[in-house]
């Protein structure tokens, strides 16, 4: 579970406010991927603007094998100043643990609900709800998130897309964004990039509609891309 389109999308794709977004957390970090991202996006944003590295993005994973290479991915980064690995724990754990808020929240969750699981204990902690329900994911957004932020959220489209809509709403939170992510010009949607607003947001401004696109990965080619794919995410491959 190392370098996935899903998790480059999702760092690529959520939406980054400079001055506002100064405590970030990534939610199942896995090996690190998307808080790296985000580092490097928020340290670009703060030297455009002549400030030091103001933002801070933190990570929790339950998996310590994991937890250890987003350690040392981070130790290794040119942004290690700005992320923070906490040690391995649950969400749960995190956040009845832990008394702050945060400004935007990031996650990459575990999204097969009923599919047979594999013989690989970790590959199904990361893969399968059983660990992190949707459920139990949008209460602990809820007890970590601050009521002005934001959380986005890449999984499957379709039933785990509408189930993941509907706990987010019961816990407290509207959808402002989302992105139906097809792989090619002629498949149905694969993937959806949520963005959800704390709904104590909507009391002093109305949350407008959400915001629909769709964005598809690759081309008509096998092996190609589109040219709105390498837009969004060249910034973080070698070859775009």
């Amino acid at each position: 579970m190392k370098v996935g389109t899903d998790g480059v999308l999702l760092g690529a794709w959520c939406r980054l406010d400079p001055r506002r977004d100064k405590a970030i957390l990534d939610i199942g970090t896995g090996t690190g991927l998307v808080a790296l991202q985000l580092a490097q996006r928020t340290e670009s944003f703060d030297l455009k603007a002549g400030l030091g590295s103001e933002s801070v993005i933190e990570a929790v994973e339950i998996d310590p094998v994991a937890c250890e290479a987003a350690r040392r991915n981070f130790e290794a980064s040119e942004w290690a100043e700005k992320l923070v690995m906490h040690p391995p724990m649950t969400v749960q754990e995190f956040a009845r643990l832990i008394q702050k808020k945060f400004d935007h929240i990031v996650s990459n969750p575990p999204y097969f609900v009923d599919s047979l699981a594999s013989p690989d204990v970790l590959r199904n902690t990361a893969r399968h709800t059983g660990s992190l329900s949707y459920d139990d994911l949008m209460k602990c957004c809820f007890r970590l998130l601050k009521p002005d932020g934001r959380i986005s959220l890449i999984v499957p489209a379709g039933h785990s897309t509408r189930v993941m809509i509907a706990e987010a709403v019961s816990a407290g939170f509207l959808p402002s964004r989302l992105t139906e992510v097809h792989s090619t010009p002629k498949s149905g949607p694969k993937r959806t990039l949520i963005e959800f607003l704390h709904t104590a947001a909507a009391a002093d401004s109305p949350v407008p509609p959400a915001e629909s696109t769709t964005l598809i990965i690759g081309g008509d080619n096998p092996g190609a891309f589109s040219e709105e794919y390498r837009a969004l995410t060249r910034d973080f491959y070698l070859y775009f």
